[in-house]
């Protein structure tokens, strides 16, 4: 921090489990920061926190707070976003959002920088930052586009309970322990905490992450739907969605269906694809029980992909799992990614 030629950027949300990932993205990353502001909700302001053996106190998110800031990372809810965003954008920032707020906004891009890092040239001062799930099938599945079409995609996905929350993680500790104890613990928080039933996520695994819509489908779903679709730029793209929360503290997990459009194309053309391709580390070798899991992956950058294999019956069908850090790579590295992608278009002002 303090580097005379660096930006001013603002992380909002500094107190929540992305928000502080988010920090320590900034400080891993060696991001050009000459000041660095962490805001969140009244109730942690004032609070103070220790970056790299400077402390900084948290200050109450306010309109005000943007006052100088060149970029903003936001990740403090869809609510937060939508009041301050626009606010910050006003004073001169450009926003990074890690909420659905406006993913799907026409006028928005939503990007993963190994993806659609050029879409950033059409920003309006926010840019989305897509969600975890969709984040780490679209960079395995980019390379094979681009090579070879893409004509549909199936997922099913393993998602860690990180991804409701520090506190759904507690509860899962809380829950593991008082089931192997023989206690009783009752559930609060999963699968949605608004939601009138809870629960037991220890030694379970519930298909339900978000509320349903009238389709069928959850709100999570969609969004893997939707955004894939946007961020690929392929609208006519064929994608559907099962999303199930595991017993998994950190790590989410996806077995991927795919189509291209090429024909003659064999399961080690794609493994050669993906070993060399941006942000994908392979982890394939069924020989010696080698593949991608979650306890693996957390900590990592990276999206590992696995059991590449082509589908018995349909000849431009193929199946892979993919495993990435759901707080890194799903939300605070891709935020700034997104920020070191800003900086070398030279998009910040």
């Amino acid at each position: 921090m303090n580097q005379q030629n660096g930006y001013h950027v603002a992380v909002v949300g500094a107190t929540g489990a992305v928000g502080q990932q988010m920090i320590q993205t900034l400080m891993n990353e060696n991001f050009p920061i000459k000041k660095l502001t962490l805001l969140s909700s009244a109730r942690s302001a004032g609070n103070k926190v220790n970056v790299n053996g400077q402390e900084i106190t948290i200050q109450e998110a306010k309109p005000e707070s943007f006052e100088g800031v060149d970029i903003a990372l936001f990740s403090a809810g869809g609510s937060v976003s939508k009041a301050l965003g626009p606010e910050a954008v006003k004073r001169g920032a450009i926003v990074v959002d890690n909420t659905s707020a406006f993913r799907m906004d026409a006028d928005t891009p939503l990007v993963v920088p190994e993806v659609n890092e050029t879409d950033l040239h059409q920003h309006n001062g926010i840019i989305a930052n897509p969600n975890c799930s969709t984040i780490q099938m679209v960079v395995a599945l980019e390379p094979i586009r681009q090579k070879f079409g893409l004509k549909k995609v199936i997922v099913s996905t393993y998602q860690a309970v990180s991804g409701a929350g520090a506190a759904a993680v507690e509860e899962l500790m809380n829950q593991t322990k008082a089931i192997i104890n023989d206690e009783g613990y009752e559930p609060k928080i999963l699968p949605v905490k608004s939601d009138s039933n809870h629960y037991q996520i220890a030694f379970n695994a519930i298909p339900q992450i978000d509320k349903f819509e009238d389709n069928g489908y959850t709100f999570e779903e969609m969004k893997m739907i939707n955004e894939t679709k946007k961020i690929m730029h392929l609208p006519e793209l064929q994608v559907s969605a099962t999303c199930v929360r595991l017993p998994v503290a950190v790590g989410h997990s996806e077995s991927v269906y795919f189509e291209i459009e090429s024909d003659e194309v064999s399961a080690n053309d794609i493994k050669a694809l993906l070993k060399d391709a941006p942000g994908v580390v392979l982890q394939d070798d069924p020989e010696n029980q080698v593949y991608p899991m979650p306890a693996n992956c957390v900590g990592k950058n990276d999206v590992f992909v696995g059991r590449i294999r082509k589908d018995i019956d349909e000849d431009r069908g193929f199946h892979m799992w993919v495993v990435s850090d759901n707080l890194l790579k799903g939300a605070a590295w891709n935020s700034v990614q997104i920020a070191e992608s800003l900086v070398k278009l030279g998009l910040v002002k």
